[in-house]
């Protein structure tokens, strides 16, 4: 019976890096839909929301819509985003006096959003030390209580 050599804990620690880096760099850029209500579209702006949500894709493990709804009431420039992905819908809204504006703060608002989720995601997958963990800390904290008696 042959025995498995183990790569060691950096080893795999190297190779889920690797996997991880593998899958967000297959995991296509958001599709961004951009909506004009109440003024001409223009390329640029759409080319600028585009350029501007791209990032978004990066923070997320599937694939994900972006939809940008921009307006204009007489001065006022108005832009909702809403960015779907699975399960999970992030929105924002943001009024300025310009549209590129509008577009640098909802980035900026989905962005930390979407961080601030990861966070409290990756803080519910924290795991309970193993007994063999728990054991060392007791051998050492009774190592150190019994030199300091001396």
């Amino acid at each position: 019976m042959e025995r498995k050599t183990s790569e060691g804990k950096r080893g795999r620690a190297a190779a889920r890096k690797v996997r991880a880096t593998a899958r967000k760099a297959a995991t296509p850029p958001p599709a961004v839909t951009v909506t004009f209500r109440h003024v001409d579209s223009s390329d640029a702006l759409r080319a600028y929301a585009e350029r501007k949500f791209a990032h978004v894709g990066k923070l997320l493990k599937r694939p994900c819509d972006a939809h940008l709804i921009l307006t204009v009431d007489k001065y006022r420039q108005h832009g909702e985003v809403t960015v779907k992905s699975g399960r999970l819908a992030v929105t924002a809204a943001e009024e300025t006096k310009d549209l590129y504006a509008v577009i640098d703060l909802l980035a900026d608002k989905i962005g930390r959003q979407l961080k601030s989720h990861l966070g409290k995601s990756k803080t519910k997958k924290v795991r309970a030390p193993s007994a063999g963990e728990v054991m060392s800390a007791a051998a050492q904290t009774a190592t150190y209580s019994g030199n300091d008696r001396a």
